[in-house]
């Protein structure tokens, strides 16, 4: 463990073989944070990697185990590299909650954090189900907030070695070439991520199917919502279970590559102080958004 740390803090991952050697591919205010998401994100990426490949050498009770260790291993990996790198800075991150500068807990009970200063909102391992049922469809999340507004951000998803990142001034990439959301000009060709919940929402799934293509479920919103950056998915729409950590990097990313994103009540899409799971998004190309949002809202 204490060897992948130092790989982390290092940053020898920038000349790996995990999509991540084109690095930042222009000059931002927030390169040298970009460029630490990408490499410490790579980083945890490989430790995920090792122990998902001993999954199935292992028994389910020991699988679960392997699974649990692979997060916090994680988890422990990106929090000591922030640490090493950027120690005056918070964190909030998935299974430790907030941290301020020292170290110290800064978690409510409601699982939000305060907006103010720089702030690391990191998902050590986003697809646990996936992961642990060996679905290869998985991501670490590094994202940057300074005054609760997400400033740079990386995904990477280790099984495809592709690294979504940007910064709020600078272009969106995928291993380092730049990307954009859809294009398509008709909503009935659009391929989305769609997670509405409850049986209350049975007719505004049935509204928004018959108003695309066809709908997916990926079972990492993380990676789902970075897929909305470079039309892999056209929309992105979903309703519960998100936090501040599954969003704030791929939903950085996907903005500055052309979409439009709002909570479902049109608010901002980010909001650190909204308590664990309570967050939702829809994730759009400008044209469509809106119908997507009164489809989902059960408005239209």
């Amino acid at each position: 463990m204490q060897c992948d740390l130092q790989r982390a803090v290092t940053g020898d991952v920038a000349s790996s073989s995990t999509g991540v050697e084109a690095g930042v591919s222009a000059v931002s205010a927030w390169t040298p944070e970009l460029q630490f998401a990408i490499e410490t994100a790579a980083a945890a990426g490989r430790v995920l990697m090792d122990r998902y490949e001993r999954l199935e050498r292992v028994r389910y009770k020991s699988a679960t185990d392997v699974v649990t260790e692979a997060d916090h291993l994680s988890e422990e990996l990106i929090i000591r590299a922030i640490r090493e790198r950027f120690p005056g800075d918070a964190i909030l991150a998935e299974e430790s909650g907030g941290q301020d500068g020292s170290g110290a807990s800064t978690a409510r009970r409601d699982g939000s954090a305060d907006p103010g200063g720089r702030t690391w909102v990191i998902d050590p391992l986003d697809g646990t189900v996936n992961y642990a049922n060996g679905l290869p469809v998985f991501c670490v999340a590094i994202g940057f907030v300074v005054d609760g507004r997400p400033m740079a951000g990386a995904v990477f998803d280790p099984t495809r070695g592709e690294t979504f990142a940007a910064a709020w001034d600078g272009p969106p990439t995928l291993n380092g070439r730049p990307i954009h959301a859809s294009t398509k000009d008709q909503l009935s060709d659009y391929v989305i991520s769609l997670g509405l919940g409850g049986r209350a929402a049975i007719s505004r799934a049935r509204a928004i199917r018959k108003a695309i293509r066809v709908s997916r479920s990926m079972g990492s919103a993380s990676l789902a919502l970075a897929y909305v950056a470079n039309g892999r998915f056209d929309a992105f729409i979903q309703e519960t279970g998100l936090s501040a950590w599954d969003i704030a990097a791929p939903g950085l990313i996907a903005e500055r590559a052309g979409a439009a994103l709002t909570a479902f009540d049109g608010s901002t899409w980010y909001d650190q102080t909204r308590p664990t799971r309570t967050a939702n998004v829809v994730a759009a190309p400008p044209a469509h958004q809106p119908r997507l949002r009164a489809l989902a809202t059960g408005r239209a």
